[in-house]
Order: structure tokens, then C-alpha cells, then sequence
């Protein structure tokens, strides 16, 4: 009787899922949502490997926190910029209201 072990292999770029991950939600605005959109493509790629042999890796919770961070990284910068362009158009309209009524045009 012959015993066959097989050894485990850490999941295809858990870790580096894991730091973007994490440095898009560290990360605000532009460079924040580039992490964390190349995170998520990363996890995506981990987690096909993952379902498609799972007995065969290990690091499925690192991967998937890397995910969770990725997706909150996302949703975190996008809602940013969205306020920024708010607060961007709140005060150019402000301001060029200002100076029309300086000039007398408004």
C-alpha cells in the first residue's frame, strides 16, 4: 500500500492581493481605486485556481480578505471623488457667480 502525499500550494497572488488590498483602502482618490481595481483583478485570477482545485492551495483567507479590502477600497474611492467633483462644482459655481457679480454681467 503506497501512500501518496501531496503538498499545498500557497494560493497565485494571495499576498500581493492581500497589500493591494489594503493600500487601496490606505490610499484616497485616484491612486487608491487603481489599487484597488488591480487588487480585485488580482483576487479574481486566486480565486478561479481556488474553485477550480481547491484541495490543491491554501492562503483562500488571505486571498479573500484581500478581496473584502479590495471591494471596500473601491466603494471607499470612488464615493471620494464623487465628493470632490461635488465640492469642485459647488465652489467653481460660487466663484464664477462672484466674479460675474464683480463685473456686473450677472
Amino acid at each position: 500500500m503506497e501512500i501518496i502525499e501531496t503538498q499545498k500550494k500557497q494560493l497565485p497572488n494571495a499576498t500581493s492581493s492581500l497589500v493591494l488590498g489594503i493600500l487601496s483602502v490606505i490610499f484616497s482618490g485616484l491612486i487608491g481605486l487603481i489599487l484597488g481595481i488591480i487588487g480585485l483583478c488580482i483576487s479574481s485570477k486566486g480565486m478561479k485556481a481556488y474553485i477550480d482545485n481547491p484541495d490543491s492551495f491554501y492562503g483562500y483567507g488571505q486571498l479573500n480578505s484581500g478581496r473584502i479590502l479590495s471591494i471596500i477600497g473601491i466603494a471607499k474611492n470612488v464615493i471620494t471623488i464623487v465628493v470632490l467633483i461635488i465640492i469642485f462644482a459647488i465652489f467653481g459655481a460660487a466663484i464664477l457667480a462672484s466674479i460675474g457679480a464683480a463685473l456686473g454681467t450677472f
